[in-house]
Parts: structure tokens; sequence; C-alpha cells
């Protein structure tokens, strides 16, 4: 077995050309003085090319993309790479360990971006995160899910106005593809400000393993591989066109008790529709939820019980040609 080096940073230098290796990098400590480390997989080709990082789990019940990379990188022959691969398979260590998608404490780690060498436990983690590992990338694809309580398409947030992050989501192939800039404090958003080409892929649902979705982003990402240049080219069956959505949003509860969703995931909907209702804890129906604009369905709760401002779906609004960027 391949033991990993521990390092205060990515360092590729460690790694011969042409050789996989494992590096454990040391992001912060815990009230007891213990390492938080993120595993890092690496393939280093024999000759020289960029370097493709792929990051997972950093909400920390988002695990989908865990054995992707595994599969991945067993798959990988480093003879055949040009440039380098890495993998990062946990980035949100105390939230994988405690199966929950914030950080310890309590935030969303994805919205603490680009961080702050000084700031919170959950700032400073983030900018280790970019710092130690992400700003030794040339492109990013960062492995996502739905939370919890939710399920998703298998979709991808990129700028499909900038050519290479549009070429990146197009290649994955994934059902749906959302047209979304990067300027949320997400780690997608602090890659792209450091000109690091960088696409997010929802695949599924939080907590499990789904091995359709696992499957087709391991085809998606290895084709985006090859693509590039890292590795040969492989044919892979066709895929239907994604649906490309200019715009998206989530419709909300103002009443609380018990929700039915109607539609499924990537289901068309027409402006006016019933998409969900909800009655109270004695049985009566009190709201009923109409689209207010044709769409499609990218996610969509799936936790009866909520209170006012619970998720209902996540409306996506299709694009036309008008819109400025290719829809086929």
């Amino acid at each position: 077995m391949n033991t990993p080096t521990v390092s205060p940073r990515l360092n590729l230098a460690l790694i011969p050309p042409g050789t996989m290796g494992r590096q454990l990098i040391t992001l912060a400590q815990d009230a007891m003085g213990r390492p938080m480390r993120v595993p890092l997989l690496i393939a280093r080709g024999r000759r020289p090319g960029p370097v493709f990082g792929i990051t997972a789990a950093l909400h920390g019940n988002e695990i989908n993309g865990i054995p992707v990379l595994h599969r991945l990188f067993n798959d990988i022959d480093p003879a055949k790479l040009r440039g380098t691969v890495v993998g990062a398979v946990v980035m949100n260590v105390p939230g994988f360990l405690q199966n929950e998608r914030w950080f310890h404490d309590g935030t969303d780690l994805n919205h603490k971006f680009p961080g702050s060498p000084t700031g919170d436990a959950a700032r400073q983690y983030a900018h280790r995160i970019l710092d130690r590992v992400v700003s030794g990338f040339d492109y990013l694809v960062d492995l996502h899910t739905a939370s919890f309580g939710r399920t998703n398409s298998l979709y991808i947030r990129a700028d499909l106005e900038h050519d290479v992050t549009s070429r990146m989501a197009r290649l994955m192939r994934p059902e749906l593809l959302l047209h979304n800039p990067a300027s949320d404090k997400t780690l997608r958003g602090a890659a792209m400000e450091l000109g690091i080409p960088a696409i997010t892929v929802e695949i599924g649902n939080p907590q499990r393993f789904q091995a359709r979705y696992i499957r087709l982003t391991l085809q998606g990402i290895r084709a985006l591989l090859g693509e590039f240049g890292l590795l040969p080219r492989k044919k892979y069956a066709d895929r239907p066109t994604p649906i490309v959505c200019r715009s998206s949003g989530w419709l909300y509860t103002q009443e609380g008790g018990l929700l039915t969703v109607l539609p499924d995931l990537l289901d068309r909907v027409e402006e006016g529709e019933v998409l969900a209702h909800m009655t109270n804890i004695f049985g009566d129906r009190v709201e009923e939820f109409r689209a207010p604009s044709a769409g499609v369905v990218i996610g969509r709760s799936v936790n009866p019980v909520g209170g006012s401002g619970a998720r209902i779906l996540h409306l996506g609004h299709p694009a036309a040609e008008s819109d400025g960027f290719r829809i086929t």
C-alpha cells in the first residue's frame, strides 16, 4: 500500500514523474492539538502538462464524489498521463467525520471563501484550502450533491459565457447545465478569481453512493481529461444532450406543515402548474404552490416536514438562442 506523506501543502515535487502518490495536507488542529488533514490522491505523468484538480466532500455529507475519485485513480496509468491529476478525497474533514454538511462550527464552508488567514475557524480553514491545495491547480472540478432532505439531478454549475468553463461543463455531459457565474464566496468562485477555470458538479443525493451517477460522473471526468490532453481519449456511448438553463431559483413555503412535491427531477412544468401542496398537522390543506413560470425541475425537496420558508423545488429557466450561449 502506498503510504501517504504528511505535508504542509500540496507538493508535487515529492511525486516522481510516472508514478502515483498520496499526501495528507495539514490544514488545522482541533482543541486537543490533533491535526485535520485533507487526503490527496496524486497521479503524476511522465510528460509535463497541466495540473488538474478534483475536490470532493467540501460539504461533509456529500460523498458521491469519493468513489468517483477512487475509481478514477484506480484506472489512471501514469505512464500514459501528460501532466498531473490531483484528487482531494475529503475537503471538509470534520464535517465528514460527523456525517454533517457543515463545518464543525456549524457554518457552510462553501460560503467562506476566499477565507482569511486570521479569521474564524471556517475562514482560516477555507483560506488554507485555497492557499495550500487549490492554488496549485490549473483546472478545478468541485464535486457536490444535494443536501439532507433534498434530491438533485446530475447537473453542473458553470459560467457558460466563459470559454474554458463552458467547454469543461459540456464535455462532462450531465443531465443539465446551469449558467451560474461564480461570485458567491464558493470554492469555485475563489478559484476563478485566481484564474483557475472551475466548475461545480452536483451528483445526486447526500450521504449515499448512487452507482449510476457515480459511473456517469466518472465517464465525464475521464472524457474531460482526454479532451484536455492529459489522458488518451476513450470512446463512450452517446448520452442525451444536456438541458441548458440560463438561470434558476428555489421556491419556498409560506406556511408550515407537511409538504408534498408533485413533479420529479428534470420534469418540464408550465406556468401556473401546481407543483406542491402543504397540509397542516390535522390534515387540512393550507397552501398550494404553482409554478411562477415555465421551467425544468433541477432539484426538489424529499422531506415532507417543513416550517415557513422550507424549500420546495429548484426551478431552472431553460435558455433560448437569444441568451447568447450555445444551448445544443
